[in-house]
């Protein structure tokens, strides 16, 4: 019995550290997504005339802080993986 109850409980924690890795992954391609689209709307910014370039500028800032926001969230999520 003693084996069982041992058996389903690294079961139920492994479940829990998968779950963390997934997340992980899920928002370290957000980040990196958020990345390029900051790239792009820089990119677009440079050969843009004056109103679309600050608005593509402002765009950036928004998905640089949205990548940032992602990675941070990645970061933890792989922390508690080691709890």
């Amino acid at each position: 019995m003693n084996k069982l109850l041992i058996g389903i409980a690294a079961i139920m924690l492994s479940g829990g550290a998968l779950a963390q890795v997934g997340t992980a992954v899920k928002e370290g391609a957000k980040a990196t997504g958020e990345t390029a689209k900051e790239a792009g709307d820089n990119a677009k910014a440079a050969v843009s005339s004056e109103p679309d370039k600050t608005i593509d500028k402002a765009k950036a800032k928004v998905h640089k802080a949205k990548a940032h926001h992602h990675a941070n969230v990645a970061k933890e999520a792989v922390k508690d993986t080691g709890k």
